[in-house]
């Protein structure tokens, strides 16, 4: 999916050329973001099951914590803003929390949904 050069004719090709490499490695990235988060959710989806199951509360502020922790450090050395890290983790966080939860009411009432 990389954007169209349309909208600078008048740039160096080779410009152009560089732009467009730049860009599949990029359109590469986000395809393996993309594919790595959908096998983390199908682990974070067994963990909300064994919750579940075991009626362990969905969220663990304490792993939370330790997470979030080890991200910053992570991004630290990458050279990834920690901030950035920490917000992109807590969305991920939160999101899983909601499904914990929806497999939890859903194991409660005797139903079998996603948890999605």
């Amino acid at each position: 999916m990389t954007t169209s050069n349309a909208a600078t004719p008048d740039a160096d090709p080779a410009v152009l050329e560089e732009l467009t490499r730049l860009r599949d490695s990029i359109d590469n990235i986000d395809a393996a973001v993309v594919h790595m988060l959908a096998e983390r959710f199908k682990c974070t989806q067994q963990v909300g099951r064994l919750k579940a199951e075991h009626r362990l509360p969905p969220a663990d502020p304490g792993r939370e914590a330790r997470q979030i922790a080890r991200l910053r450090a992570l991004a630290e050395d990458a050279k990834l803003d920690p901030a950035f890290a920490e917000k992109f983790l807590t969305f991920i966080i939160a999101e899983v929390i909601r499904h914990h939860e929806s497999i939890a009411d859903d194991a409660a009432n005797g139903t079998s949904g996603t948890g999605r």
